[in-house]
């Protein structure tokens, strides 16, 4: 810390570390950029590390999970809740008209594997986890019942009540095979949309788009689950009203059935999966209950998160020796095991459970929308770096071009990420740090 605090870069490190946005674990880069005019061959500028504090660059990680980096998580949490509401309401490059398109918000749950500790309200009061008059004793001799009432933070929650009687591999084979129960889902609805509009699949199409955005979300006991917007457009998009035969209740019909109606086999030990019974399908409004604010940080929030709360790690674990290694929950120690076990089958090759084994198995995208559904995370960055470029070219930092004219030669190398301790709590001493540090000034002193 003294050493950086007297280094004559210091006012240069500091600017780098706010230009990251608080980044916990910035990438170092080391290298030049180089300008020249396409016509003259004439060098109009450059950049280069050479004079920069450590002689690197630091730039954000732009990771998007929270346990990692709450800074970038938080940048793209609010990306992901301007996408998701500009489905719902426009702007972004979505017209407004689209908030007159039927839309759903719909919830598609996994079965149940077991009985686990759960903490359910009714009229604000806490009921009892599983209160049974008559409650069998299960084969390892757990009487199958519990009659606490869970605090929100209670560790117990997403335990199994017995462990021996919990179906652990179903768990993990369940969130390995979550992403094609999503696909099938999809195919289903327009499917059956279809049919009940009377219409086969090529004619809907001309007629009709069914566009989603959705998000996974862990519950406690591990296993996944998806909340998706589901909005019913013209052929063209959201830039077109759907026809007047497309309602809500029609797609709340066909959400219905196409969440029962299909399935998925693993078939090395055949064993079928589906989604859970219960189902949560609602519509969307602007000044209702569920308004489409709700809906979208609803949505975001979840982007951001993994099977952390589970209790598991946020990296990957690749032998039973190194999960012994981590403090972590018995729950999520078994579903990790199991994925371990599962994956050193030869016919399980294909899930890549041992990959995926932090993530109790699920191996697909968090976040996905259907291609018209709205504007992209690629587009909103683009939009951001494009603001930040004008700014450094509204302070001198960058020369003003013509892009078609300038001739750019970059050479760029990896030279690490993060920050020591010293310059952590240094960077939120200095003013520099933002949301989501996490550094306990008190502690480290």
């Amino acid at each position: 810390m003294i050493t950086r605090l007297h280094d004559s870069n210091y006012d240069r490190w500091a600017a780098q570390i706010k230009r990251t946005g608080g980044c916990r674990q910035p990438i170092h880069l080391r290298g030049k950029v180089e300008h020249y005019d396409r016509a003259t061959g004439q060098l109009l500028h450059r950049y280069s590390t050479r004079k920069e504090p450590d002689g690197v660059l630091r730039v954000s990680c732009k990771t998007r999970r929270a346990s990692r980096c709450p800074a970038c998580a938080e940048t793209y949490r609010a990306d992901t809740y301007q996408l998701v509401r500009a489905g719902l309401v426009g702007g972004k490059g979505v017209p407004e008209t689209v908030s007159t398109h039927p839309c759903l918000f719909v919830t598609l749950t996994a079965p149940s594997f077991g009985a686990v500790h759960v903490r359910r309200e009714k009229n604000g009061k806490v009921l009892p986890c599983h209160a049974r008059r008559d409650a069998e004793t299960c084969l390892h001799g757990h009487v199958m019942t519990c009659t606490a009432r869970h605090a929100a933070d209670d560790p117990r929650l997403g335990e199994p009540l017995c462990a021996e009687c919990y179906d652990y591999e179903g768990s993990v084979l369940f969130n390995s095979v979550a992403p094609e129960l999503w696909r099938r889902f999809t195919e289903a609805l327009r499917r059956r949309f279809a049919r009940i509009s009377g219409l086969n699949l090529q004619e809907l199409r001309e007629q009709l788009t069914i566009s989603f955005a959705k998000v996974a979300e862990y519950q406690r006991r591990g296993v996944v689950h998806f909340h998706a917007v589901i909005r019913l457009d013209g052929p063209t998009g959201p830039a077109s009203p759907p026809p007047a035969w497309a309602t809500a209740d029609a797609l709340e019909q066909a959400v219905q059935h196409a969440a029962g109606a299909i399935t998925v086999e693993v078939e090395p030990l055949a064993r079928v999966f589906r989604w859970g019974t219960q189902l949560d399908v609602r519509p969307i409004t602007m000044n209702g209950e569920l308004t489409e604010q709700a809906v979208a940080a609803y949505i975001a929030k979840y982007a951001t998160k993994a099977a952390e709360c589970v209790g598991t790690l946020d990296r990957r674990i690749h032998t039973l020796d190194e999960l012994a290694l981590y403090p972590l929950r018995e729950h999520a120690r078994r579903l990790i095991a199991e994925c371990l076990r599962l994956g050193a089958l030869d016919d399980l090759v294909d899930l890549r459970l041992t990959k995926w084994a932090h993530m109790l198995g699920f191996r697909g995208h968090f976040s996905t929308k259907s291609r018209r559904y709205s504007t992209t995370l690629g587009a909103l960055r683009a939009a951001r770096e494009e603001h930040m470029r004008g700014e450094d070219i509204t302070t001198g930092r960058l020369p003003l071009f013509e892009e078609d004219t300038i001739l750019v030669i970059a050479h760029w190398e990896y030279a690490g990420k993060g920050l020591s301790l010293g310059d952590q709590v240094l960077a939120a001493i200095t003013g520099t740090r933002l949301a989501g540090w996490g550094v306990d000034l008190d502690e480290q002193a």
